[in-house]
């Protein structure tokens, strides 16, 4: 079993959360602490979700609640983006290391059910 914060998946989610932490830094404060603080728990969701994964011999129900997870993200930032509180050359950057990284959870996931 490697190490968590080997995995390339592990990775790359950790770089999505440091992202998160960083557009969300310049929210407005009516949703710096709603939306944004929502945001920052459902990214730190999905590192605890892969460590979970990754120690665990049942890996498919940590694989699914990331992929939940991953999905409430995906909508928050879709809201920022349809309110105007942030800019979509932001999603992009986040949606293509979100790609990565459902691409890689998916694989994990048809992996494990073996």
């Amino acid at each position: 079993m490697a190490l968590y914060y080997e995995l390339p998946v592990y990775r790359d989610t950790y770089q999505l959360v440091l992202k998160i932490f960083a557009v969300t830094q310049d929210f407005s404060k009516e949703f710096k602490f709603t939306l944004g603080q929502d945001m920052k728990r459902d990214a730190l969701r999905l590192v605890r979700s892969i460590y979970r994964a990754n120690k665990s011999i049942s890996k498919k129900e940590h694989l699914e609640l990331f992929l939940d997870d991953f999905e409430l993200l995906k909508l928050e930032i879709r809201l920022c983006v349809d309110m105007r509180i942030l800019s979509v050359r932001k999603q992009v950057e986040l949606s293509d290391l979100m790609n990565r990284i459902g691409k890689q959870i998916i694989g994990w996931r048809k992996a494990s059910a073996i």
